[in-house]
């Protein structure tokens, strides 16, 4: 759920990976920062962002966020962002030392869930994830539809 900005009264936008679900196992879940310029703040302000083609990347030591959309500012100047470079994370080295070990391991990737506002931050959830096999996707599909039968028969009867 997004925050409400004390202030305004209005909702905060929260940006959702939703392939997330669909395609991959999700495990243990984390909590970073991200660096920002202001005109990427201002876009992701106005839910001018995409990350469902997303995914995380450890790299000397640091995770980078790579093929995150942030659209450009349209009030911007010459001195705007590009839309798909790779952002900065921030996690405690234990973190990232953990994060490594497990995509190393293999099997595993580090994709992003959602970016929200908490207080006048902006965080990203990361996920540490397995893919999904075609079967596997399949079984959901079919327990959704089950569950979804099972409600319409429930309010049929009621």
């Amino acid at each position: 759920m997004s925050a409400a900005n004390k202030k305004t009264g209005r909702q905060l936008p929260e940006i959702r990976n939703s392939k997330a679900g669909r395609d991959y196992d999700i495990g243990d879940r984390l909590e970073a920062g991200i660096v920002l310029t202001g005109t990427e703040v201002k876009s992701v302000r106005g839910a001018q962002a995409q990350i469902s083609d997303a995914y995380c990347r450890v790299e000397k030591g640091e995770v980078f966020l790579h093929g995150a959309y942030i659209n450009e500012y349209a009030f911007g100047n010459i001195n705007n962002h590009r839309t798909r470079r790779p952002r900065k994370l921030l996690l405690h080295q234990r973190e990232i030392a953990r994060l490594q070990r497990a995509v190393e391991a293999g099997g595993k990737a580090l994709i992003p869930l959602r970016i929200y506002f908490k207080g006048g931050l902006i965080k990203v959830e990361i996920a540490l994830c397995t893919g999904k096999k075609l079967y596997d996707k399949r079984e959901d599909l079919k327990k959704k539809t089950e569950m979804l039968e099972i409600d319409r028969m429930m309010k049929f009867h009621r």
